[in-house]
């Protein structure tokens, strides 16, 4: 039943979609359509996307890095910044709607620490106090921005607080760490881990945000956390991760781009609701009053996550989210990394191993081991497969914004209950 792709009319594409405000599936306005796009069509498209992965990813070292989590709430050693920065002239904008009041993706901040996101300058006495001093039994991850603890504040609030390398004070972590701190300053969102403050004080800086105990996406796609995730709770992080990414491109008084969305930037809680960490490469998009379309700026990213027209031609927009996700997406259903250095020359880049299966029409071939090979999920499989192809279009015109890219989950996942029922 699975076994041969199915068209893509069998994803419903409606004509008009309004977001909700809050992940709540009669919150979405839609009027059904069918997409008339053929095999021929999304071959053409996976040949054009598959000419491109070999070129723009540079695999990371043969070490392999299973089971550490280099990650959590930073960036790891795979990550990726070049040392060019050059100035862009315009291309074709993405449409965003703008107007829409900030809050509405916000939430309640229980901490009575805080009154705005981000706001509060803590002093070293409260850092140390939080963390009883750094105490090496409170450390819970390592990553290029330095090493993070748990800690707690007076008000009893539990926060993970990001203590930056002081052997790696430098202008590029100097920037990286403003860069963090005026992006988590400017949103509130569900999906996004809560910045509460920072110290930046002598050799000194640190990140206070939100403690997320459950560990990191990719801990649980290696297993790592115990039981494996299912099918149906991949599809609810996807969501949850592209409702984030849909707030930070439309909602905020100024589009937020990410630039450095996987899976170890994407912590979960107990109930493996999915936040978004990290933001030490974010940047404001252009500005679409004053004419732009694009921010010239030097290459920053994850190998394997990188947008190859970025990578390219250094201009940054949205859509490099955008593809990031889409390798997000092949990632969740494949349970493998975006770069699988040991693996067979055929296999080492996931995505395009995996769409080039589902184009031949085998793509419940490329389905996570520890999954179960059922017709639902066969199913389900093939429409992830079809969104991620589109995400990851060599070309940023021809991959769909990010609140299409939730609408087309959500139906996903609507279709995906309605068989297991």
């Amino acid at each position: 039943m699975y076994g041969r792709r199915k068209d893509s009319s069998d994803i419903r594409t409606p004509d008009r979609f309004s977001y909700p405000p809050s992940p709540s599936p009669s919150s979405y306005s839609t009027s059904s359509g069918r997409s008339t796009s053929g095999r021929n069509r999304v071959k053409g498209a996976a040949r054009s996307v598959a000419g491109v992965f070999v070129a723009c990813f540079t695999p990371p070292g043969e070490e392999d890095t299973r089971h550490h989590s280099s990650s959590v709430y930073g960036g790891g050693s795979d990550t990726f910044s070049s040392t060019s920065d050059v100035s862009g002239a315009s291309d074709s904008t993405d449409g965003r709607r703008r107007g829409t009041p900030r809050g509405i993706y916000g939430t309640r901040n229980d901490s009575t620490h805080l009154k705005e996101p981000g706001s509060t300058k803590f002093t070293i006495a409260e850092i140390h106090h939080a963390t009883k001093n750094f105490s090496p039994a409170l450390k819970v991850g390592q990553g290029g921005f330095g090493t993070v603890y748990k800690g707690q504040l007076q008000d009893g609030t539990l926060v993970a607080v990001k203590r930056a390398k002081k052997s790696l004070y430098d202008k590029n972590l100097g920037g990286e760490f403003q860069s963090e701190i005026q992006a988590l300053s400017k949103v509130e969102h569900l999906n996004l881990v809560k910045c509460y403050g920072y110290l930046q004080h002598g050799d000194e800086r640190i990140i206070v945000v939100e403690y997320v105990p459950n560990g990191t996406l990719r801990e649980h796609l290696d297993c790592i956390k115990g039981s494996v995730l299912s099918l149906a709770s991949r599809l609810d992080i996807a969501i949850d991760v592209a409702h984030a990414i849909t707030y930070l491109h439309t909602y905020t008084d100024h589009a937020i781009i990410h630039r450095d969305i996987k899976s170890s930037n994407i912590l979960l809680t107990e109930k493996l609701r999915a936040k978004v960490a990290d933001f030490g490469f974010a940047r404001l998009a252009a500005d679409e009053e004053s004419g732009q379309t694009h921010v010239s700026t030097q290459v920053k990213g994850t190998a394997g996550y990188l947008d190859p027209e970025y990578l390219r031609t250094y201009q940054l927009t949205e859509k490099s989210d955008v593809y990031s996700f889409g390798i997000l997406l092949v990632e969740l259903v494949t349970g493998r990394r975006p770069i699988e250095a040991k693996r067979e020359l055929k296999e080492r880049v996931t995505a395009r191993w995996a769409i080039k299966k589902f184009t031949d029409g085998h793509a419940i071939t490329v389905l996570d081991p520890n999954l179960e090979k059922s017709d639902a999920n066969g199913l389900a499989l093939e429409k992830i497969l079809e969104l991620a192809l589109q995400c990851v279009n060599s070309h940023r015109r021809n991959r769909p914004i990010m609140r299409r890219c939730a609408e087309v989950l959500w139906n996903i996942r609507k279709d995906y209950k309605e068989l297991l029922d």
